[in-house]
């Protein structure tokens, strides 16, 4: 009896079929694929050390090592010269490396000011997606006159400082960028209370929390992880 022929066009169609099915990830990594990757980024004389809390609470809620990154720097550099400029690099690192179009940004003290020039003069606009700041000297901090003489970090920070002039002129939440800001009314290290807070962003009283302990408080985090869902 003749033996029938396989026509090479169905057998091509029946192996694609086989590739599709054991090759194709599962709907759970697909999804986990899409999350939008959150970069950390510590404020004046920190390291990447203080985000342990936060870093839990957010793969309790299903973030892997693979999505949150903490960069580290050098906490006496230049706002608008030189930090900037490095936090640019490190985002497009991640980008490259989860095949994320865009990022989420938690920063906390001095930090928010590296990424908020970052998002505003270095093409942030179009690669954030979510921007907290957590204690941020937004419009500066009267407690960094006492470093000022010798640091340039502490110089940004000071009221009416060029990094403070130019990220105050204009919109100070411009994109299509979220930005939420939490900030505490017995933080002795952001002076006055009302430096955090920026005009466009969902500005969050924390209540009384010295200027560290914003980093692991659980109503904070809660209120973070929330904003970064929306």
């Amino acid at each position: 009896m003749a033996v029938p022929r396989v026509r090479p066009i169905v057998l091509f169609a029946a192996l694609a079929m086989l590739l599709v099915t054991f090759l194709a990830p599962p709907a759970q990594a697909r999804e986990r694929a899409a999350r939008i990757p959150v970069v950390l980024v510590h404020g004046y004389n920190a390291d990447p050390g203080v985000w342990g809390s936060l870093r839990d609470d957010l793969k309790a809620d299903g973030y892997t090592d693979a999505e949150l990154f903490s960069w580290g720097y050098d906490t006496d550099q230049s706002v608008n010269e030189t930090l900037s400029g490095r936090f640019a690099a490190y985002v497009d690192d991640v980008r490259r490396q989860t095949g994320a179009d865009r990022v989420d940004i938690v920063a906390h003290s001095f930090g928010s000011l590296v990424t908020r020039w970052y998002v505003k003069f270095g093409g942030g606009t179009g690669t954030v997606a979510h921007w907290v700041s957590l204690g941020g000297p937004n419009h500066g901090t009267s407690v960094a006159w006492a470093c000022a003489l010798w640091d340039q970090a502490c110089r940004d920070m000071t009221p009416g400082s060029y990094v403070q002039t130019n990220l105050a002129a204009g919109d100070e939440t411009p994109g299509a960028v979220g930005y939420a800001t939490w900030w505490s009314n017995c933080d002795d290290m952001i002076n006055p209370d009302s430096s955090v807070p920026l005009t466009g962003a969902a500005n969050n009283a924390a209540g009384c929390l010295d200027h560290n302990a914003l980093l692991g408080d659980d109503a904070v985090s809660a209120g973070v992880r929330a904003f970064l869902r929306g």
